[in-house]
């Protein structure tokens, strides 16, 4: 029996990409150990893209493991050494400016802090709308951070959103192995 690695995947609140991420998790699921770390707000928030408590639900039903959700549920992780790699997925600007920035105050920049502790990586699958704009200073910032990693990303629809980017999502995995071997997996920006 292979032991799987172990994941904690934190989803912010971009809730356009929550039904990517999903059909994502299946195929993740298969070679880690998943625990998602959900914000406040995508903890919390009913949208036009589905109810919160749905969400929540389905996430713990695919990973069979229960979200962190809160700060105080979330610092344990530094201590424990719990995950093997942290995914941030959807990561929205917010949370990037947040840990460019070194600012602590979600439940998911708390568990990005705490992964850091054991200078593990992160991965970032981008979705922001202001990534050409007022987050690239923050992405150079992370790019050139030790134990950051991102999925390659392009623009979201450059005729419309010509600030906005996304990750390719079908590329967490292969992003997440990647920096398990302290490598950005390349091109970044497609």
């Amino acid at each position: 029996m292979t032991i799987k690695r172990k994941m904690g995947l934190c989803v912010c609140g971009s809730f356009c990409t929550f039904a990517r991420i999903l059909r994502e998790l299946e195929s993740l699921t298969d070679s880690y150990d998943i625990t998602p770390i959900l914000s406040e707000a995508s903890a919390a928030t009913d949208t036009r893209f589905g109810g919160a408590q749905d969400f929540r639900d389905t996430i713990e039903q695919v990973t069979g493991n229960t979200a962190i959700t809160t700060i105080p549920a979330a610092e344990p992780i530094g201590p424990g050494a719990l995950f093997d790699v942290l995914v941030v997925a959807p990561c929205t600007g917010n949370t990037l400016a947040k840990l460019a920035s070194g600012v602590t105050d979600t439940s998911v920049t708390m568990a990005c802090k705490a992964h850091l502790r054991n200078e593990r990586p992160i991965v970032l699958a981008l979705s922001t709308n202001d990534g050409l704009s007022g987050n690239g200073a923050n992405i150079g910032l992370l790019l050139n951070r030790r134990f950051y990693y991102f999925v390659p990303f392009t623009q979201d629809d450059p005729a419309k959103k010509p600030n906005s980017l996304v990750a390719d999502f079908a590329r967490i995995g292969e992003a997440a192995e990647a920096a398990l071997q302290g490598r950005q997996l390349q091109p970044v920006l497609r």
